[in-house]
């Protein structure tokens, strides 16, 4: 697999909402936010407040109602094979094999690279697992999977929502870390949806918290910490409790 420069992104006094029965619900209020090539930022925030929202819209796959996203100086209009989104659930397509379900963007484009497509599979550490199906793999092989099939691609950016979010605790804290080593070796720029403060600060170089629906930024913090994290790192717990009483929870909770 060729290795792209990351991409960075601006994004200018976004809004959004949806119109529903009749009842126009906003969703996003005057979001603006820079994010330098290479950089991982988590966003957080409530339930519902918007954050994946935001990610769609960083895609392309719809369009702000007010403001501009720009890639690098371009106005992002449209998905493109630059930024790659990996949601909470792997949706590997059942009738295909670990292997067809990392090639499908290749074989829709009728690309030919077996190569790449073996290499992102032993990125994730599934080799062997070439001629599995779906349904014999355990959740986190399955992410596993889905990880494969973004980075196949080579995304300048790699959007992230909640895809961790259903794995166990263990499984969980196995793929924060494999996630983690893919984003340092490969250099992409992550954008990550997450309810879980910790997750954020192990993996994040930058956090952005949210209100409650409509959105607005109510915190913007740089971890300014070494790439390998400890949970029980002072500098680490202070930082949750800032996060924690921003989004409205006591220090100790």
């Amino acid at each position: 697999m060729v290795t792209h420069r990351p991409l960075g992104l601006a994004l200018d006094h976004i809004d959004h909402g949806y119109t529903i029965g009749g009842t126009f619900t906003p969703v996003l209020d005057d979001i603006s936010l820079t994010i330098a090539p290479g950089e991982f930022v988590a966003l957080l925030g409530p339930s519902g407040c918007g954050k994946s929202t935001l990610l769609r819209l960083v895609a392309g796959l719809e369009p702000p109602r007010a403001g501009t996203i720009r890639a690098e100086g371009a106005p992002i209009t449209g998905p493109g094979p630059d930024r790659i989104v990996m949601f909470q659930d792997p949706t590997l397509y059942p009738w295909r094999t670990v292997r067809g379900n990392v090639a499908l963007g290749h074989d829709i484009a009728g690309r030919k690279d077996p190569e790449s497509v073996d290499a992102a599979i032993e990125l994730v550490g599934l080799k062997g697992f070439e001629r599995a199906w779906p349904h014999q793999l355990s959740g986190g092989m399955a992410q596993r999977a889905a990880l494969a099939r973004a980075l196949v691609n080579d995304p300048r950016v790699l959007i992230l929502d909640e895809p961790l979010g259903k794995l166990d605790s263990l499984t969980r804290l196995t793929m924060q870390t494999e996630l983690h080593r893919l984003w340092r070796d490969r250099g992409f720029t992550a954008l990550m949806v997450t309810h879980d403060v910790e997750e954020a600060l192990l993996l994040a170089t930058r956090v952005v918290v949210f209100s409650p629906r409509p959105a607005r930024i109510i915190g913007d913090l740089t971890i300014d910490l070494p790439p390998h994290r400890h949970r029980d790192d002072p500098r680490l717990l202070h930082l949750r409790k800032d996060i924690l009483v921003q989004l409205g929870h006591s220090a100790d909770w």
